[in-house]
């Protein structure tokens, strides 16, 4: 049976509470090679830094995204494994939890409600933490994949108030988590004025991925608020960049495990 509270979001929710931040990492099973874990083992044990593996795209039917996500797990091994699923055929009991997402940015109701609306059976089946996430698209106007899979368009950067706004409907919503995403593979990413304002005027735990692919803009969206930050595929292009995040967390003295 699925339940609403749970481990990952009291993890998180600390972290807001705190002061502490948390990293994840975010695999596309499409893209991924599994090999990279085995280095990172080997890269002064750089997996140590991460307190979350997210996974998820948006490309996959339901047996490939299953047997991609048992691979990951037992590769893993103690990181906690999220769903950060692209549509209904992305779940699976493999996991700990499950963000389960409306996408507010846009107004396409297939990922508003209707993606939801088709797998909330099957996730009330599962044993799952659902963690109810506002997801939000926004970047400097650049286009990724993303967007033309949501059919939507992400809000500017400069629209400050419209964030807030979103960010605001979704926690008026009942929605635990904001979810602030500038899209994979792009070199925008979501301003640190956005992150600092939703962090002020909504109060909720944020989440913020898409473009963190140096340690000066991880470093810049932990500064704005940022609860968790995600990394996508930066990781797998250069292993070393988890090692100099991680010796980051020690210096700074972040939790790099979940309690």
């Amino acid at each position: 049976m699925a339940r609403t509270k749970g481990p990952i979001y009291d993890q998180i929710l600390d972290w807001s509470t705190t002061g502490q931040k948390g990293l994840g990492w975010l695999i596309d099973p499409d893209k991924f090679d599994p090999s990279i874990l085995s280095i990172l083992k080997t890269k002064n044990n750089g997996l140590s830094a991460l307190d979350f593996i997210l996974v998820g795209g948006s490309q996959m039917d339901a047996d490939v995204f299953q047997d991609s996500l048992r691979l990951i797990k037992e590769a893993a091994q103690n990181i906690p494994l999220i769903i950060f699923p692209g549509s209904n055929a992305q779940l699976s009991e493999d996991a700990e939890a499950i963000l389960f997402l409306s996408l507010l940015s846009g107004r396409n109701p297939r990922f508003l409600v209707e993606e939801q609306v088709q797998a909330a059976r099957r996730v009330d089946g599962f044993d799952l933490e659902v963690i109810p996430t506002a997801y939000i698209l926004v970047n400097d106007g650049h286009i990724g994949s993303v967007h033309h899979a949501s059919g939507t368009f992400p809000i500017p950067n400069s629209d400050i108030q419209k964030c807030v706004d979103t960010a605001l409907a979704g926690k008026f919503m009942g929605m635990k988590l904001t979810y602030l995403d500038a899209g994979s593979g792009l070199d925008s990413t979501v301003s640190a004025r956005v992150v600092g304002a939703i962090k002020e005027k909504v109060k909720n735990p944020i989440i913020v991925g898409g473009g963190i692919d140096s340690l000066d803009k991880l470093k810049s969206a932990y500064a704005a608020g940022a609860d968790l930050v995600v990394i996508g595929n930066a990781i797998e292009k250069d292993p070393n960049f988890l090692v100099e995040v991680l010796k980051y967390k020690e210096l700074r003295n972040f939790s790099s495990h979940v309690n």
